[in-house]
């Protein structure tokens, strides 16, 4: 469990094939849940996504943020961590010290998800409770104190134009949007 610009996330390395199936029973998603991919910049995107020009300049623009854009997997990524029907990976390049200086030592992405647990609204923000509730769940727990309520704003790109998939912390106005 670490701190993101939006909210704690619970996540590992991409390799760690037990880990998605850890973080399914946490949450309590199923295997059509959308995964993401945390990036340290933008130069490990391509590997691991498919990424047009128009795509690359809205990710551009918004990056470093609190936003996650599903985007469609590269054959480098192992099917596992894809959405099964559509193939696709959600990327994410943070604006948090603590998670950029983690992303930078390991050299590689994380596979995440927000620390949302089953039954909550909102995904859990504060570092005390994270690691009463869950202590014997994961291994880590980085603490970094609290972290707002609101996760990131989700946008499909898989489309041709954005589609907003959740309205959280990033605004909208940058990919001509409007909240529900």
């Amino acid at each position: 469990v670490f701190p993101t610009d939006s909210a704690y996330a619970l996540g590992g390395q991409l390799g760690d094939a037990a880990l998605l199936e850890r973080i399914r029973r946490i949450r309590g998603v199923d295997e059509r849940h959308t995964f993401t991919l945390m990036c340290h910049d933008l130069s490990e995107v391509g590997t691991y996504a498919r990424v047009d020009n128009s795509q690359y300049r809205l990710l551009k623009a918004t990056t470093p943020g609190p936003y996650t854009f599903i985007l469609e997997g590269t054959k480098e990524l192992p099917r596992r961590v894809l959405h099964p029907k559509r193939k696709t990976i959600g990327l994410r390049i943070p604006e948090h010290a603590v998670v950029s200086a983690l992303l930078a030592e390991l050299d590689g992405p994380l596979l995440t998800s927000t620390l949302l647990l089953p039954g909550e609204d909102l995904p859990l923000t504060d570092p005390d409770e994270i690691r009463e509730r869950l202590e014997k769940q994961v291994e880590l727990v980085i603490e970094a104190g609290y972290c707002g309520p609101e996760a990131t704003t989700v946008i499909d790109l898989t489309s041709g134009s954005p589609q907003l998939v959740r309205a959280g912390r990033g605004a909208l106005e940058p990919f001509g949007l409007e909240a529900d």
